[in-house]
């Protein structure tokens, strides 16, 4: 949860259609801390809140989880990313890192849903680098948002930073690793250097159990491509 503590808010004019109405973008409720609770100056313009306070957002405002497809996976450990590019067989991966506080991913965020709905074979996993920061740092991510793309034998394809604007170069890359063909082999995923950095920092422990919920899910992207190219 985003929150900023110590906080003071200068309202013009603070009334109930302002604190309620039903277009504004940001909402936010202030949540007392064990300090104390706020105590709001009022005078005839202003209302001045000087409190130890913490300003929480509002779950409804986690753009990040509006509009997923079923083929958008958030990644919650780096066993898992592992795990999910290990068992996507031949389908085409795209790995999106992104930070909540990123005004870009926010940006491209719907594009992204749009492009998942008209490529429902391809998988989308998404990574919050604030919660995965150091996988993310020792995967030599510096960028947001940013963009992994993995293809079956073939492991990483390309990668790029991509902003609501360059979105183009998202769309060039699966047209170009997104075509079908018979399986190469079993995915590779991550590079071996990858995973011994991972492993050296306790992110992820080689030889650990599948994570079998993942595999199920990703299986059925395999599936979904397997006989999409068996169709044609």
């Amino acid at each position: 949860m985003a929150c900023s503590s110590k906080t003071l808010f200068h309202v013009p004019k603070l009334n109930e259609s302002m604190l309620l109405d039903s277009k504004s973008k940001e909402v936010f409720s202030i949540c007392p801390s064990k300090h104390g609770k706020a105590k709001p100056s009022i005078n005839s313009s202003t209302v001045s809140i000087n409190a130890h306070a913490t300003i929480c957002v509002s779950k409804s405002l986690k753009w990040w989880k509006k509009n997923l497809k079923t083929n958008m996976i958030e990644i919650h450990s780096a066993q898992e990313l592992v795990h999910s590019l290990a068992n996507a067989g031949d389908a085409l991966v795209v790995v999106n890192f992104y930070s909540p506080g990123c005004g870009g991913c926010k940006a491209l965020h719907p594009k992204l849903c749009q492009i998942a709905e008209l490529y429902p074979s391809i998988i989308f996993l998404k990574v919050n680098y604030e919660e995965l920061r150091s996988m993310s740092q020792s995967l030599h991510i510096h960028v947001l948002p940013f963009f992994r793309v993995y293809r079956g034998a073939e492991g990483r394809v390309c990668s790029f930073s991509c902003t609501n604007t360059t979105i183009k170069k998202l769309k060039d890359a699966i047209a170009k690793h997104g075509n079908e063909r018979c399986s190469l082999g079993e995915a590779k995923g991550l590079e071996e250097a990858e995973l011994k950095d991972l492993a050296s920092i306790g992110e992820i422990t080689i030889d650990s159990p599948s994570l079998y919920s993942m595999e199920e899910k990703l299986k059925g992207f395999s599936d979904v491509w397997n006989m999409t190219a068996s169709n044609n």
